[in-house]
């Protein structure tokens, strides 16, 4: 069946009449004749018969009209439900978070402020790549991801967060043999860099004994506070530490830091707003970055 003939169908059904019909539809009236007669063969059933000059639905072309009319009317109706669709799509930024959560949240709090109308879904999913701007993470001498629009990248230093006691006070830098025998605070929820912070434990010939991990931030920075053990601690990503009864250390052996990518997809068919907030966002973090340099 093809889409004209169900259009030629549904005039002559509400016209029943078959030269007014071909009127309306601006097409000769034989022309509509055997259109409707293809699809009657094609269906192998009547869909009219004669009623005196004019004709009427016969029982199956009652059946084919009440089923085909919303059918017809939903087809209408799809070009303006894609646009709307798509004005609600320009409207959304699917936003992926694997790193920097903290800083990446204050971002968009900032950015609400530009464009309140902006709707960011978030979501935490490593095997996704339905996604419009990505965060990650990784070693910072790992080659550079491809498939992307755009993408940035920024180092990050990562220190050893200890507690200010008298043996880590007046201390600048450490290495990881240090504290091979100490304990280790760490941040459950942030796997990638748990994977990061332990390649470097392991170029160093050790293997940290955690004995506790959180998923917040703040809840290592209050144990390490409280001298229950040591932690690694990004640079700028993570809270600001806020208290003097934890030290940051540069780790002078090995050298530990890492790579934040912001990525960028060119999904949609007008982008302009998700490409204004991919802008702000690294902007964002290269202040964050510079700031603390």
């Amino acid at each position: 069946m093809e889409l004209m003939q169900l259009r030629y169908f549904l005039e002559v059904a509400k016209n029943q009449h078959v030269t007014r019909s071909a009127e309306v539809l601006h097409v000769a009236q034989p022309a509509l004749t055997h259109a409707i007669h293809r699809l009657e063969d094609e269906l192998e059933v009547p869909l009219f018969m004669p009623r005196g000059r004019n004709i009427m639905l016969t029982s199956y072309g009652e059946y084919f009209y009440k089923k085909l009319q919303p059918l017809m009317e939903e087809i209408d109706n799809l070009p303006a439900q894609l646009k709307t669709m798509a004005r609600l799509e320009n409207a959304s930024v699917h936003l992926n978070v694997l790193a920097a959560s903290s800083l990446v949240t204050e971002a968009i709090i900032e950015y609400q402020r530009i464009d309140e109308g902006l709707h960011i879904e978030l979501k935490q999913n490593e095997q996704t790549e339905l996604y419009d701007i990505n965060v990650t993470t990784r070693l910072f001498y790992q080659p550079p991801e491809r498939g992307h629009d755009s993408v940035f990248v920024c180092t990050e230093k990562i220190y050893l967060a200890v507690p200010n006691i008298p043996r880590f006070r007046g201390k600048s830098a450490i290495t990881l043999q240090e504290v091979k025998d100490d304990s280790f605070i760490a941040l459950s929820g942030s796997k990638q860099l748990r994977s990061i912070c332990d390649k470097y434990c392991a170029n160093a010939g050790i293997r940290p004994n955690i004995i506790f991990e959180s998923d917040s931030p703040a809840a290592v920075r209050n144990m390490i506070a409280a001298n229950m053990g040591i932690g690694f601690w990004p640079d700028f990503s993570w809270e600001k530490l806020n208290t003097d009864r934890v030290l940051l250390l540069e780790i002078a052996e090995p050298q530990c830091s890492r790579d934040i990518l912001i990525t960028y997809k060119r999904n949609k068919q007008d982008g302009t707003r998700t490409k204004a907030f991919y802008n702000f966002l690294t902007n964002y973090f290269r202040l964050a970055s510079e700031h603390d340099m």
